[in-house]
């Protein structure tokens, strides 16, 4: 079923020659690092909305690309078609464009900014960083890698965090392990990935999936924090 609030659009940006969209959302005190938060299946939802004014609250100058052009959902089969009807070029663009227009923001401080990704979001925020390079500082995932098991992490020079649960049946521990190996032989980052004892979409409060756990969403939120302010300021 659609999600009847719709994309939460309130800002355009340049992206190899055409106006993407996105959610921008500012720090109560103006200035701040610059942070890319990367959508889930989902779309560009409230809940994604709502995440980006928390990071906002916490310090950051958020700007959250609109991946799908406006459409949101809350119905699997349909999520899947909208990630599957994807480009996956064209969301690294949109994306990279992100980081572009933050790091020309008064306000932003800082030469890189760093980017969260939520499940689809998780493997982009670590696809992004591999394209950007220096130009993106921290890259946290929640439940997501990219989707080729064997992506070419050179060019990652960000420091990497990743949340994922024990009883996520999309993706299995033993893939974060692989990604954590393939990250260490192609760079020289150390990823510091922790397992929960949740499910997928842990962090999600809406509990589109019946799996949002607010113990275990409260401590990654902590880490994640902690962690991005550690490595952007």
């Amino acid at each position: 079923m659609p999600d009847e609030r719709g994309s939460r659009q309130n800002v355009t940006f340049p992206s190899g020659g055409r106006t993407a969209h996105g959610y921008l959302a500012r720090p109560p005190q103006g200035v701040g690092p610059g942070l890319v938060v990367v959508q889930e299946w989902w779309g560009l939802t409230s809940h994604v909305a709502d995440m980006a004014d928390r990071f906002a609250a916490e310090g950051f100058t958020v700007l959250a690309p609109d991946l799908f052009g406006g459409a949101t959902t809350h119905d699997r089969a349909e999520a899947a078609r909208l990630k599957r009807e994807l480009p996956v070029e064209r969301a690294v663009q949109d994306l990279s464009g992100a980081v572009d227009h933050l790091l020309s923001l008064d306000g932003v401080v800082g030469d890189a900014v760093g980017t969260v990704g939520f499940c689809m979001g998780g493997g982009f925020a670590l696809l992004l960083a591999t394209r950007c390079g220096d130009e993106v500082a921290a890259a946290v995932s929640f439940y997501g890698l990219p989707p080729d098991p064997e992506f070419d992490y050179r060019g990652l020079t960000a420091h990497v965090l990743g949340h994922f649960g024990e009883l996520d049946g999309s993706i299995p521990m033993a893939a974060v392990d692989e990604a954590a190996i393939r990250i260490g032989e192609a760079t020289d980052v150390r990823p510091e990935f922790h397992f929960y004892p949740a499910g997928h979409a842990f962090m999600n409060d809406e509990n589109i999936l019946g799996t949002y756990d607010p113990l275990q969403a409260r401590i990654a939120w902590r880490r994640t924090v902690t962690f991005l302010h550690g490595h952007l300021g």
